[in-house]
Order: C-alpha cells, then structure tokens, then sequence
C-alpha cells in the first residue's frame, strides 16, 4: 500500500501495522448479525479454481433443491438458501428506494443538491498566521463546488489562536476574520454548493509544524512562533509538548469561543457548521479516558466527558439560526483498548441528536500515537453504518472511498446517508461529474456549470 493509501484527512497512518479488519472487534448490527465483508464468495471461488473445478450457481442451486428432502439437514438447507433469496430480494427493492449519490437532501432549511461532499482537509496556508484565508483557499473550495460536490466543508477553522493546529491554520476567532471570508463563500455558494464550516480546537496537539514552518510532526518552539498548548489533563500527544490542564472557567470561555466562532461563521455567509469532536483534537481529548483524567464535573464517566461537547453543541445551536444544519464529526473509536469506543460513539450520538444535532461524521482515530488500524477501503464505513442504525440519525462515511460505484453502493446499501470524498477530490476536483459519467447517469441530471456544459462528458 502506498503512502497515499495511508493518510486521511487531518488524520496521518503512515507508519503503523495494517491488520486486516476482520480483526476489529464491532458491536452488532441490529438483527443481532455482525457487519460482514463480501469475502466467502470470492474464498470459495479461489478453493475451486484450484481444483480445477467451476460451477455456476445454478448448478449449486439444483443440487440443493435435488437433495432436498433427503435428510433433514439438507431440507434445513434449502430453507436456509429459500431465506437468503427473499432476504437478498429484500435488500434489492430497499436498495432501489433508498436515495442515489445524486439525490437531494434536505436539512433543517438547507437543500444540499447530491450526497458527495468534500471533508475538510487541513492545507494549512494561511501564511501570515492571522487565520485569514488566501486566494489559495478561494481557488481551491470554489474549483470542488464547480466540480459538483454537494457539501463543501471548509477545513478545520480555530475558535482561538491556540486553538491552531499549526501556525498556518485557517481561524474566526475575531470579527476581522469575517470579511476575509465572504468571497469565498460566495464563490461556493455561486458554484451551487452549500458551504460548511468545520470549527476546533486542537488542544494538546496545537502548535505543530508543518511544510509552511517546518518543525513537521513536532511542537513548534515558542522562539519561532509556537506556544503553550492546554487540555483536559497534564497528558502529552506522543513527543508533542506536554499540555497544563485547563480550568473549569477556562473549559465554560472555549464553549463560548465556539459559540461565537459559530456566530462569525453564518455572518461570512456559511449554511452550515460542524463541531470537529474527532482526530485527537480538544474535544475528543475530553470524550477519551485515555486522555482525560479529570475528577470533576468534566471527567470520569460517559457523561462527564462528554459534558465539554454537549454544551458546545447547545451553545452553537443558540449561536445560529434555527435553519443552520449542526454536523458534528466523530471518531467512532481510537483503536486503542481502554479508550473511546463504538458503543460510546452510538451512545452519545443518541444524545446529540436530542440537543439538535442534524448530522454526525463517523471517521476514527487520532487519540493515540503509533496504534495499529486497519487501513483499506471502506474501513470506516461499518463505524457510520451502526450509528446510523443505532443512533437513528444521518451520518456521512469516510475512509479510502475513491470510486463512484464504490460511493454508489454505500448509499445503496443503506450505510451512509452522504459521502465525503478527501484524498481522491485533492487529485480530481471534478470528481463527481466523472463519477455520474462513470455511473452513466446523463449529463442533464449532474451538477454542470453552464460555463461547462459544452465540455460535459
């Protein structure tokens, strides 16, 4: 697998062990089943090639009906195999009801016009380290709202200056910011997609270099412009900087940070704001045991470490309009014994819902450093499908879908409510127009800019 392969979004797997996902231990589906890769079929065609032998299904087919009645196993067969068609015709006619990826969805008073949206992904270019976007940030999100995406979420945005990631990230952590914003928002709202806004702090993995510093991968010295970072505990990311623990007036100031990032966000013109509570950052930092061992209100148990998020989520949902959508993105598990989990996830989604949340972005991991994940297309995909069904509220999945009849079938399948594309818009930012010409669906019924119709596949 090739280094491409192993990164995500604002998440880096370079450098871990690859097991294979049948190894990742998943609650269960609702009907009591576990999720399943497709893999028997594909075994058992394997074993007959090798022995030379090649049966069609019906041929299988008429054996078991051949047999049936012999003994009771076998007639317990064909009634199995009688189950598994009407179960599969079943799942067909859901399949054929259930939206496509160029379906219109609608939250709260937002229409989004299809089911691909583009993640946010760090790029950290804000090379004057005020947290205003360039026209870097202009050409890169107008060109994918031209390419077709639905959503066009904007990548990880600070609600403080130590709230960056890097030096160079994007912030609204000041009404100056605002304006700095407007064309953009414009521009992708021109384009025909809905423009959101991902808001975080980073907590004890602020202050990191990147390609624009240098200091890659490790704390910036304060001397060339890096700073003290803070979090729920006294407890370091790797070789990063150890954090001071935060205050319980300073946990109530960063709610409102948020809050008012959100305020600035809908007065650049933005329609929808996610909440980023994934990837290590600050509040997942609260939401994971092994990086919160705090004492009061704001540890211990599920609901106190999830206190920090439920009171952003009620904070920005007063912030802004009742018809913005709230999207909170989520790491389904770290991937690590002892730490968040899938079960926690579902959980406090449950709850999200109640406070108003209209999305969740199932993605995972980011908490811990040098864990092993199972790295492979769709790898996260079984995470966004139980909080789904568990939860009963939309989610969108993530992780290595880079093909259109691969994004088509999670929709299909009843996995995901809305694909998020990252690595694969970053090469194509036209990817979904090829993608409805991959799927053969007509040029009339997709996206096209008019100034692009003459070039339509």
């Amino acid at each position: 697998m090739s280094n491409d392969d192993l990164t995500h979004e604002n998440f880096d797997f370079r450098g871990f062990d690859v097991p294979d996902l049948k190894a990742v231990t998943l609650a269960s589906s609702s009907d009591g089943e576990q999720s399943k890769q497709p893999k028997t079929k594909h075994e058992d065609a394997s074993r007959n090639r090798r022995h030379g032998k090649k049966k069609s299904k019906s041929d299988a087919r008429s054996k078991k009906r051949a047999g049936a009645g012999k003994t009771s196993e076998s007639f317990d067969d064909y009634e199995d195999y009688e189950e598994r068609e009407a179960v599969s015709k079943a799942d067909k006619k859901a399949s054929k009801d259930r939206p496509g990826l160029f379906a219109p969805m609608t939250l709260r008073e937002v229409t989004v016009r299809n089911r691909i949206w583009l993640p946010p992904m760090c790029t950290y270019s804000s090379f004057a380290c005020d947290g205003r976007p360039t026209p870097f940030h202009y050409q890169h999100y107008v060109s994918r709202a031209f390419g077709g995406f639905g959503m066009v979420i904007v990548e990880s945005t600070a609600v403080a200056p130590e709230g960056r990631i890097t030096p160079c990230d994007l912030g609204l952590w000041e009404d100056g910011q605002i304006d700095a914003w407007r064309w953009i928002v414009d521009g992708i709202r021109e384009a025909g997609a809905v423009p959101a806004i991902q808001l975080n702090h980073a907590g004890r993995k602020a202050s990191t270099g990147c390609f624009a510093v240098g200091y890659d991968g490790q704390s910036v010295p304060e001397e060339a412009g890096g700073w003290p970072t803070m979090a729920p505990s006294e407890i370091a990311f790797g070789g990063l900087r150890t954090p001071r623990a935060l205050s319980v007036d300073e946990i109530h100031g960063l709610v409102g940070a948020f809050a008012a990032a959100a305020g600035r966000a809908v007065a650049a013109g933005f329609q929808a704001i996610q909440i980023h509570a994934a990837h290590g950052y600050l509040i997942s930092q609260f939401l994971d045991p092994l990086s919160n061992e705090r004492d009061d209100e704001y540890g211990g148990d599920l609901t106190g470490r999830s206190r920090f998020l439920v009171e952003v989520v009620d904070a920005v949902r007063g912030a802004v309009p009742e018809g913005v959508p709230v999207l909170v993105r989520i790491s389904a598990t770290d991937w690590a014994a002892g730490g968040w989990d899938l079960d926690q996830t579902i959980a406090l989604s449950k709850v999200l819902k109640e406070h108003g949340v209209d999305v969740m972005d199932v993605s995972t991991g980011g908490i811990m450093s040098g864990v092993s994940i199972p790295v492979k297309p769709n790898y996260q995909v079984p995470f966004s499908e139980q909080v789904k069904a568990k939860a009963d509220i939309p989610v969108t999945a993530v992780g290595l879908i880079t093909k259109p009849k691969q994004a088509a079938k999670i929709l299909a399948h009843g996995e995901a409510d809305a694909v998020e594309i990252g690595r694969a818009a970053l090469r194509d930012p036209y990817w979904p127009l090829r993608a409805a010409n991959k799927l053969g669906i007509p040029s009339t019924e997709v996206p096209y800019a008019p100034q692009y119709v003459a070039g339509a596949y």
